[in-house]
């Protein structure tokens, strides 16, 4: 596994505000849409299916680096522009990780940010432990695949 997970996600139209840049909150629905694709799709992929069970936000920080527009001249017929986000793991504890993030307009970087997530168990609604396999999976996206 890679150090870092890389997604591409388009913009839409709904996404910018009345400036024609992305609108900052939207920053963050891109940041799930990435974080999603982590934990739901390369998660079971690689065998994990358990974070579909519940992950709950604990804190999130997002710093805004670029103004970011929906570059029509980035446009083809057949896609929309699109950012890339990088995602790996900053920290990781018994009950909780934090996965560090940044996002590109083609090399330029736009924007840093990190998400403080809680494994949840939904039934009982209370935080849960992480499982080994859930910690073997995050622990390929640490830095050097190491310890965070």
């Amino acid at each position: 596994m890679a150090d870092r997970f890389v997604y591409h996600c388009t913009l839409r139209w709904s996404d910018l505000d009345a400036y024609g840049h992305v609108n900052n909150a939207r920053f963050l629905t891109l940041y799930e849409e990435a974080r999603v694709a982590l934990m739901f799709v390369g998660a079971r992929a690689y065998g994990v299916d358990s974070f579909a069970d519940g992950v709950v936000i604990r804190r999130h920080e997002v710093d805004y680096l670029r103004p970011v527009d929906y570059a029509l001249d980035r446009a083809t017929v057949e896609a929309a522009p699109t950012v890339r986000i990088e995602l790996w793991v900053e920290q990781l504890r018994a009950a909780s990780f934090t996965v560090g993030y940044e996002m590109y307009d083609g090399e330029l970087l736009i924007s840093r940010a990190r998400s403080v997530l809680v494994p949840f168990d939904l039934t009982r609604q209370v935080p849960r432990r992480l499982s080994e396999p859930e910690r073997t999976f995050l622990l390929g996206y640490a830095p050097q695949g190491g310890t965070p």
